[in-house]
């Protein structure tokens, strides 16, 4: 079962990686916040009480027998840039501004924040390389993906047929309409396989993220893959949605560590 629990908190897993890594997304269950960030808010920047969120960490830390101090997380900016996390970010500097984060620490846990924007999650099981990547609309069209895979093969030496990604639960296509600037973007960057990644339907275009990341993934050349199918926008119960909660909402969080 992809779904897991610890006291109150719920996880999700994928089940395409190897049991030597530590991964889960965690939903909205299980925390301390209150009010719109109702109640495993890992997001610092959302209004929530900054106590509320550091005890959140904590317990999502703790579910999956990671030290708290172990983290090397990132400001997400919406791009391509890539923080290879030798060791864990001292809590005292500010974080790196970057959308994807790897490391070959087993000391080091990976951690991301997320809101209707694409968690994808990387593991080289041959070179022992982990990582993340945040991919909303303008990182997937500036290929965030890519960059992810272009930076495990110079760094670490890894090849793209021994990675395995993880798409997490994101805003699925039914509820991401989009405009026509956003259109012509992806309409340039995909070419023929834009009709896969645009629907329309009674007037309006709908974007399915799931999809042109998985495309940007196997061209990349990495075959395995598995994209989770869970829409934040259409499971409030589990996920925050920035897009289905109007703005005002929490963020859920994904963690790796090699075990």
């Amino acid at each position: 079962m992809p779904f897991h629990e610890h006291n109150e908190l719920r996880y999700y897993s994928f089940d395409i990686f190897s049991k030597s890594i530590k991964q889960a997304v965690f939903t909205r269950r299980g925390g301390a916040s209150l009010g719109p960030w109702h109640s495993l808010n890992l997001g610092g920047s959302v209004g929530d009480d900054p106590a509320h969120v550091a005890e959140n960490r904590i317990r999502v830390f703790n579910a999956m027998g990671c030290k708290p101090a172990s983290i090397h997380d990132v400001w997400l900016v919406h791009g391509t840039s890539i923080v290879y996390a030798d060791a864990p970010r001292p809590l005292d500097q500010p974080s790196a501004k970057a959308d994807i984060i790897f490391t070959d620490n087993p000391n080091v846990s990976l951690f991301m924040r997320f809101g209707d924007c694409v968690p994808i999650l990387f593991h080289d099981p041959k070179k022992h390389v982990i990582g993340i990547a945040h991919a909303g609309w303008m990182g997937t069209v500036r290929g965030v993906v890519q960059a992810a895979v272009e930076g495990m093969q110079s760094h670490y030496g890894c090849k793209p047929e021994d990675i395995v990604a993880g798409i997490g639960p994101s805003i699925g296509v039914d509820h991401y309409e989009v405009g026509a600037d956003v259109i012509s973007q992806f309409q340039e960057k995909y070419k023929q396989d834009a009709d896969q990644i645009l629907q329309t339907k009674n007037g309006s275009t709908y974007l399915d993220l799931w999809t042109a990341n998985a495309i940007q993934l196997r061209n990349a050349g990495v075959e395995q893959i598995q994209v989770s199918g869970l829409c934040t926008a259409c499971h409030l119960d589990d996920w925050f949605s920035h897009r289905a909660e109007k703005g005002r909402t929490g963020r859920f969080g994904a963690i790796m560590a090699l075990a």
